[in-house]
């Protein structure tokens, strides 16, 4: 991938970056059902991982050193089993049903399996 031969040329290519977006469009729409007390809790926290995933991956994309492209990456992995755990509050308080978490966790799977493989991908990276 970063031997010049079919380089990505913005983060918004990267299949993982691809995934997570969807995974921020999913938790805003469910998030708008919440009961109005969560606004400035499961709501904001939420909305702010997911976001979280994305800018770090965007983040970690435009950096030059792999060490620095692994920290980023890390950082959206951490946020995104941070998700997967507020996933699983939403669901069992009630706020989403089964067939929601399961289709929200499922996707949340493939972007942690696919950040992993920028973080494997990103330790033989070497600056152009």
């Amino acid at each position: 991938m970063y031997n010049g031969v079919n380089k990505i040329k913005s983060f918004t290519s990267l299949n993982a970056w691809k995934n997570a977006h969807e995974v921020v469009l999913l938790v805003y729409k469910i998030t708008k059902g919440f009961p109005a007390e969560e606004r400035f809790c499961l709501i904001d926290q939420m909305r702010r991982c997911a976001i979280s995933v994305t800018s770090n991956i965007a983040e970690g994309f435009s950096r030059q050193s792999a060490k620095e492209k692994k920290q980023f990456y890390y950082i959206a992995l951490g946020s995104t089993t941070e998700l997967q755990n507020q996933l699983l509050v939403t669901k069992d308080i009630g706020y989403i049903n089964q067939a929601t978490f399961k289709d929200l966790a499922e996707k949340t799977v493939v972007v942690h399996k696919l950040l992993n493989g920028l973080i494997k991908s990103s330790r033989s990276y070497s600056k152009p």
